[in-house]
């Protein structure tokens, strides 16, 4: 199938999954995660219609950026993981920082995207099942906190909500848990109204589990495979 019809089939999915849990289609974003996919595909990709994307390496994508510049309307999303030295580059290249994973972190950013005079929209990535190949604050640990209440100080750094990745298991069912904790965390913070920061973003759900994301309250699927095909070995 073509990307043009993956992304028709996606589509359909994410509404069938919104109705079943009583949504609207709109309520969730779909994004493309485009690592390792070359600039031609997608391009293929925005000419059906997508304009939202997720890529995993600030190398990588500043290699293709050149190429899809003039993509008018494309959303870049950085959503790998982010060493703090790559920070003034991310904040050049990308519109938002979906994996901020330390207040240092957060910290480089909002200093980077304050040398540009802009602001970038971040989301807090939790890593729920605890997993040491895994990047992504783990749960228990006080960085949550101190990110969340630098939000008020980090001037060029809006905290939009919360990403997180579960542990993968065959059966989608399996990530439900990590859906749901993911889920109420959120609401748990928003309901502290801390000031600068915002939880209208949650960001669950990959190929094989969105549906399930969807069903507890994902507003973001990130997905690649379903849409690219098989991705290239990195």
């Amino acid at each position: 199938m073509s990307i043009a019809e993956n992304l028709s089939r996606v589509r359909e999915r994410i509404a069938a999954a919104a109705q079943k849990a009583g949504r609207g289609p709109h309520e969730i974003a779909l994004m493309a995660v485009s690592k390792t996919v070359e600039p031609a595909r997608i391009r293929e990709a925005y000419d059906a219609g997508q304009r939202l994307f997720g890529e995993n390496r600030v190398q990588e994508f500043a290699g293709k950026y050149g190429a899809l510049n003039d993509l008018a309307g494309a959303e870049w999303h950085m959503i790998g993981h982010l060493q703090s030295n790559k920070a003034a580059k991310a904040a050049e290249l990308f519109g938002a920082i979906d994996s901020v994973d330390s207040l240092r972190l957060a910290e480089r950013i909002d200093a980077a995207a304050s040398k540009l005079n802009r602001s970038v929209d971040v989301l807090i990535e939790l890593n729920l099942g605890n997993e040491a190949a895994k990047t992504g604050i783990r749960e228990g640990s006080g960085e949550l906190n101190e990110i969340l209440l630098a939000g008020a100080r980090l001037q060029h750094v809006r905290i939009r909500g919360l990403m997180t990745v579960p542990p993968f298991t065959e059966d989608p069912e399996g990530a439900r848990p990590y859906f749901r904790k993911l889920r109420d965390l959120r609401d748990q913070i928003a309901a502290r109204k801390i000031p600068g920061v915002s939880m209208d973003v949650l960001s669950m759900g990959m190929s094989h589990d969105f549906e399930v994301a969807i069903e507890e309250g994902s507003t973001c699927v990130r997905v690649g495979t379903a849409i690219f095909g098989a991705r290239l070995k990195t």
